[in-house]
């Protein structure tokens, strides 16, 4: 990775969201006002959001983001899928980070954890065996499209953790979960917040029928806070979220500091923005919490 640079260019910034900063910054903090959200009974410890361009999920993403409006955070981990092919050494790739120290959007860089980065990799191949894989000038657009919601909700000064999650296993998500878990608590037994992120759309490309039987099973069981029962559901073709894995990986984590609930706070479909009902896409918020 000779002559890497240091920040990570944005390959979405202009494509998937406004690449001004001052339209940007606006239109997020429209989503953030127009996001009616019931008084949560406890911390939030994690959300849930979609990934999509902001045309089609932005409001639904007010919601998932909304609840740590002004929120002072020292530690981020956003967890998302791999959508882009990839091609590492043979049998490698299953779980990626960024070879980079910071990702660039137009509100400015968010710079990577190094040190919670090395903790968690640490705790992975400790316990699991498992490799983080780093990537550079990658292309996937789930991880970043959460960064300018956050940058926009959180006080300035918060640090990333970014994980990529590519293998669709039970197991593998688990230990993801317990890993970060066992990072996190590091941290805040000295004296840091974290928060954690995962980035998922639900159903894809079906007609509006089905996909709201398929989205309202998979929010029933991330309601649940059940990431045993999500797998069980996409398994037997009940349920599908392209994050699935890394919806589990953060409902394991969020388990490991003691999170307890999860509420649903919004959910619509692609077709009540572009009006076609025969082939929607589904996005989902959710708030993981930890009750007094």
């Amino acid at each position: 990775m000779k002559n890497l640079p240091d920040i990570r260019p944005s390959p979405i910034a202009g494509l998937w969201y406004d690449d001004d900063p001052a339209v940007l910054g606006a239109e997020i903090d429209g989503f953030l006002a127009a996001a009616r959200i019931p008084e949560l009974p406890g911390q939030v410890i994690g959300v849930i959001a979609p990934h999509a361009g902001y045309r089609y999920s932005g409001p639904v993403a007010g919601y998932a983001f909304r609840p740590v409006l002004g929120m002072q955070v020292d530690l981020v981990a956003v967890l998302s899928p791999m959508h882009r092919p990839y091609s590492g050494r043979p049998g490698s790739g299953r779980l990626l980070t960024t070879a980079h120290h910071a990702y660039q959007t137009p509100l400015g860089t968010v710079e990577v954890d190094a040190d919670a980065l090395a903790r968690f990799e640490q705790e992975l191949q400790h316990a699991s065996g498992l490799e983080l894989e780093r990537v550079a000038l990658d292309e996937e657009h789930s991880l970043e499209i959460e960064l300018p919601f956050l940058q926009r909700c959180l006080a300035p000064g918060f640090n990333l953790l970014p994980l990529m999650l590519r293998e669709q296993s039970p197991s593998f998500s688990m230990e993801v979960g317990a890993a970060l878990a066992r990072t996190l608590q590091e941290r805040t037994a000295s004296g840091d917040s974290v928060l954690l992120v995962a980035s998922s759309d639900l159903s894809h490309f079906y007609p509006v029928e089905l996909a709201n039987v398929l989205d309202t099973e998979a929010l029933h069981q991330v309601h649940a806070f059940s990431p045993e029962g999500l797998y069980q559901a996409a398994r037997t073709g009940k349920a599908q979220a392209c994050g699935l894995n890394a919806v589990a990986a953060v409902l394991w984590a969020a388990r490991g500091l003691g999170a307890d609930i999860v509420q649903l706070l919004h959910y619509v479909i692609s077709g009540d923005v572009t009006g076609d009902r025969s082939s929607v896409v589904g996005y989902g918020a959710a708030v993981v919490l930890k009750r007094p």
